[in-house]
């Protein structure tokens, strides 16, 4: 009979990362193992604990940590799965790692889970060491991937914006850079995917805002970044505005003379729309919004990225930024009553912030919450997201009771929306990189409290990774949350969390 015991020397790292659903594979978890001798390794007993459908999986493999092609495991899910003839024969050194991979099946719905881990490992000696389930064990998230660098002729896409249109598809943007992952100036466009089946396929990214060699000069020169998305709910038609910076090569729109006061395409970055009244599948041609919204003395006037909100009372709210008449950085709101015809734009909620979001509470009020600057060298309990509220479009702000400490950040653009409930209750959620140092550990938050309070018990991880770390959400229906991020793993992906994961009662 094999000795079954539990070995201390296992130590087992859980990277809480997203799973792919296009066929390719991604990895789930790490094992290291200690052992005063060497010792062979004959078999691998795995657990799908947490998968919503076994069907989902094409295959599993387990490696060994820096042995390329050395496979454990090779197979499906579901049984005591054996060494490779080659791996029986090779003596493991007293320390080794495994890594544990998982492909599924193409197309999986990006609500699914998969929650294979290692339950023990048999040894040729009889033992068989059981490896215990980590407190914190969840299973993984499926997720689209909208890009992976190099794909469709970009380097990099970043800056998501997301959005469901009038008849339910899904519109994710995104700047599509093709040279480099580099801010503005560079050539870069706004691009476009479209869903029709509640996020779990998404057709081929295209530009839907590029200004193209514009005045004779290089695409290079031409570039348009940081976008956002905002539908009318009311008439259907989607807005989808950016920020364009003609000339100026080698220099960045927040720094410097990148941008300067004027409202002409020789002095300043331009503000600027294209809309859609078929639901994200046909363009207008760009309109120049910069003379209509922007103070001649700003040395910059901006889209924040992300996406806008249509009130109760039908009002256009999107969220902006800019660099005041001293260059310092500001948020304010623009806020529209005729359908986008006409802009107001509020004075700055705040200064030395800049990427920002908004989201209507259950009383009415607008909710904003700002990146803030000062978080870059604030990392004790005053860091955190700058929030004020509006009852008036941003003619007038307060400071909001969670503004400062409620919300950590390591400075990083985030995402706000609010969604009523079935029993009226509106809930806000809540989309950053929940820390104070980098961008690692990608959450949403709930708040049924117009943002006072965020408790623990309401909120979700997605990826404890580090990465670029912007985000943005979407009610996909009333009970589900859809988010585009940038991700640990890839450039850009589309993930869906059932409401109850994150609102518990």
């Amino acid at each position: 009979m094999l000795g079954v015991h539990v070995h201390a020397g296992i130590k087992v790292s859980r990277a809480v990362v997203p799973v792919f659903n296009d066929g390719t594979e991604s990895l789930v978890a790490e094992y290291e193992y200690e052992t005063a001798v060497p010792r062979v390794v004959k078999s691998v007993q795995l657990t799908s604990e947490g998968t919503t459908d076994l069907g989902d999986i094409a295959g599993v493999r387990m490696k060994l940590v820096g042995i390329k092609g050395d496979e454990l495991i090779a197979g499906s899910i579901g049984f005591e799965a054996r060494m490779t003839s080659r791996m029986e024969r090779r003596p493991m050194a007293n320390h080794y790692g495994y890594r544990l991979m998982v492909k599924t099946r193409p197309g999986v719905d990006p609500s699914h889970r998969i929650g294979v881990r290692v339950e023990s490992i048999e040894f040729e000696d009889g033992t068989v060491e059981r490896v215990e389930k980590p407190a914190d064990f969840q299973p993984s998230r499926v997720a689209y991937r909208i890009h992976r660098k190099g794909e469709h002729g970009c380097d990099t896409f970043r800056i998501p914006g997301l959005a469901r249109a009038k008849d339910g598809s899904l519109l994710a943007i995104y700047d599509m850079r093709y040279e480099s992952a580099h801010d503005l100036q560079g050539h870069m466009d706004i691009g476009l995917s479209r869903s029709t089946d509640g996020g779990k396929t998404w057709s081929v990214p295209r530009p839907v805002l590029d200004m193209g060699e514009y005045g004779g000069k290089p695409q290079r020169e031409n570039g348009c970044s940081d976008a956002n998305i905002l539908v009318d709910a009311n008439g259907g038609r989607v807005f989808v505005s950016s920020l364009w910076t003609h000339g100026r090569p080698g220099t960045h729109q927040w720094r410097g003379k990148g941008s300067e006061p004027g409202l002409g395409i020789e002095e300043t970055s331009q503000f600027m729309c294209v809309h859609s009244d078929d639901n994200g599948v046909t363009w207008s041609e760009p309109v120049n919004l910069t003379s209509a919204l922007k103070r001649p003395e700003w040395w910059l006037f901006a889209p924040a990225p992300g996406n806008g909100i249509t009130m109760r009372d039908g009002t256009l709210v999107m969220p902006t930024q800019g660099r005041d008449e001293s260059g310092l950085p500001f948020s304010n709101v623009i806020s529209s009553k005729d359908h986008g015809k006409t802009w107001f734009v509020s004075p700055p909620a705040r200064h030395d912030t800049t990427e920002c979001a908004v989201a209507e509470a259950g009383d009415g009020s607008l909710v904003f919450s700002m990146r803030d600057n000062r978080n870059l060298t604030d990392k004790g309990e005053t860091n955190g997201r700058a929030v004020s509220v509006t009852r008036d479009l941003g003619k007038t702000w307060e400071i909001h009771p969670a503004d400062h400490g409620a919300l950590p950040e390591p400075v990083c653009m985030a995402s706000l929306i609010s969604h009523r409930l079935p029993d009226g209750r509106t809930v806000l959620l809540f989309s950053n990189p929940r820390d104070k140092e980098k961008r690692r550990n990608l959450t949403i938050q709930a708040s049924l409290d117009g943002g006072k309070t965020w408790p623990a018990e309401q909120r979700v991880l997605l990826d404890d990774g580090t990465g670029y770390g912007y985000s943005s959400l979407v009610m996909v229906d009333d009970s589900t949350v859809g988010i585009l991020f940038e991700s640990s793993v890839a450039d850009m992906i589309f993930m869906k969390v059932p409401l109850a994961d994150i609102v518990r009662p």
